[in-house]
């Protein structure tokens, strides 16, 4: 355990990137200057972005201060996640190899594909007329 005030990482999922500064506190999440809960709307999205704590038993043990930026809600909870898993390791790095077989500390790569030219999409061709 390092003796800072604060434990940074960042952490991205598709095209989002969030910015995650823990502190050891009371629990508490803030978002973008709002509570995780009011800046979330989805449930899954709320069980998301705390499961590294419950991952290595630290519940309620620190407080958030996260900026996001970028892309949907998912793909901002994934990076929220992504981002607090990697503070939790550089808090303590014994915490790595559960995050790590829970698969937190992957960055998701899957990303929209660009459209091509010469194409409808990113691979749907334009529709072939006969005459």
């Amino acid at each position: 355990m390092a003796a800072q005030k604060f434990f940074y990482a960042t952490g991205r999922r598709k095209t989002s990137a969030a910015r995650v500064f823990l502190k050891p506190g009371s629990g508490k999440l803030t978002i973008n200057g709002k509570p995780a809960d009011n800046y979330l709307s989805k449930p899954t999205s709320k069980m998301v972005i705390v499961q590294p704590f419950s991952i290595v038993s630290q519940q309620g043990k620190f407080d958030a201060y996260i900026t996001v930026a970028g892309g949907g809600e998912s793909g901002q909870a994934g990076a929220i996640r992504h981002g607090i898993s990697r503070a939790l390791v550089a808090f303590d790095e014994a915490n790595r190899g559960a995050l790590k077989k829970a698969g937190f500390l992957t960055r998701d790569p899957r990303m929209v594909e660009r459209k091509k030219y010469g194409k409808a999409g990113a691979r749907r061709r334009f529709q072939y007329s006969k005459r």
